[in-house]
């Protein structure tokens, strides 16, 4: 029997299974906006069959955007629009998160197809872009970002909290903060990044002091019945894993004590001489580490794309969600045809009635 297709409850959010859509931004935004594309790529996807549909990283203010053309959730502009993602997201089926991210020393960036590299200083879409240390990600963004102030790290944190705020408005009962992959949390964690001789910076605990206060701050507005989570990069591959590892999971515990209720395990991703052993569920271990040194339950990403390697990774308690990104961008409908490959009785099921009754009224 597959486990992939049992359900999963969190709260009181129910997945109908344990098959995620992970954010992965879509660049299409016009000031923090979102608009009919996004609209439809997310309906699609949560037709599709997914059990979570989680929104791209959608900055907490405008400094915080990757891109000018990521999205947004500091104003009621963008509320509007994101209303109407969470609704039809959880009209098809699906549970609807979203994550709120700040992308620090990344900001202020050309759209991937555009050069993915700094946007020139003086052009009229550059802002300034912040970070723990005035420390550069380096390669194709050199750009040396203006270390925080301690007014900015407050101001930061309320940023989140006003954001988580306006996620609840907009509907959604996922909340996921973005602590990973080189943005501003995970530099504040990374000893790559975080060069401060301040209370943020220095030791492992000082290093994650930025990190728990926020998730501490948005904890506090977030509804105690809905999943409260977050994503991390747990190791950097940098040649000192064991080390990062153990520091990490120190301060995951101090999330759970305070109130987490899952985590994504993901990369740190803070300098671009890491070494990532790329390969199919290469994450599946670490992630499996995570989940029995801390309790918590988890998810990771990168590599689940095929049916049988999602469904082991969970039969093997190695995650309790599997994150499928690309593949469902190649295929919304993934998890119809997971469910065939798999041997799920009546696979249909996963579908939108009107889809499902032309596949199971006729067999060709």
């Amino acid at each position: 029997m597959s486990k992939l297709f049992t359900t999963f409850k969190l709260k009181d959010i129910e997945l109908r299974n344990r098959i995620a859509i992970p954010p992965m931004c879509q660049y299409s935004a016009i000031d923090g906006v979102p608009n009919d594309w996004h609209l439809a790529h997310y309906t699609q996807l949560a037709r599709g069959g997914a059990g979570l549909v989680i929104v791209e990283a959608t900055g907490v203010s405008a400094d915080g955007r990757i891109t000018p053309g990521c999205t947004g959730i500091w104003n009621d502009a963008q509320v509007a629009e994101h209303t109407k993602i969470a609704t039809a997201i959880k009209k098809a089926g699906a549970v609807p998160g979203i994550q709120i991210a700040h992308a620090g020393m990344k900001a202020s960036a050309n759209k991937p197809w555009e050069g993915d590299d700094h946007l020139p200083e003086d052009h009229a879409q550059a802002w300034q872009t912040i970070a723990p240390s005035a420390v550069a990600f380096g390669a194709n963004l050199p750009r040396v970002p203006r270390a925080m102030t301690k007014d900015d790290i407050e101001r930061v944190k309320s940023d989140f909290v006003a954001a988580a705020k306006r996620a609840l408005e907009a509907g959604y009962e996922w909340l996921e903060l973005h602590f990973a992959h080189g943005y501003l949390a995970q530099s504040f964690f990374s000893p790559h990044t975080n060069k401060r001789d301040d209370e943020y910076g220095g030791s492992a605990e000082n290093r994650g002091r930025f990190l728990l206060e926020t998730m501490q701050a948005v904890r506090k507005v977030w509804p105690e019945n809905l999943p409260f989570t977050l994503r991390f990069g747990v190791l950097e591959f940098d040649g000192h894993d064991e080390e990062y590892i153990q520091d990490a999971i120190a301060l995951i515990r101090k999330f759970k004590k305070s109130g987490l209720d899952f985590i994504s395990v993901s990369i740190g991703f803070t300098t671009p001489d890491a070494n990532i052993p790329w390969g199919a569920a290469f994450m599946a271990p670490i992630a499996e580490r995570i989940r029995k040194e801390t309790g918590l339950p988890v998810s990771s990403a990168w590599g689940f794309g095929k049916p049988d390697l999602a469904e082991d990774a969970v039969q093997k308690e190695q995650l309790d969600i599997v994150m499928i990104g690309r593949a469902h961008l190649e295929n919304p409908h993934w998890p119809y045809e997971a469910a065939k490959e798999l041997g799920v009785e009546k696979p249909a099921w996963v579908l939108p009635a009107p889809y499902a009754h032309w596949l199971s009224r006729y067999q060709m």
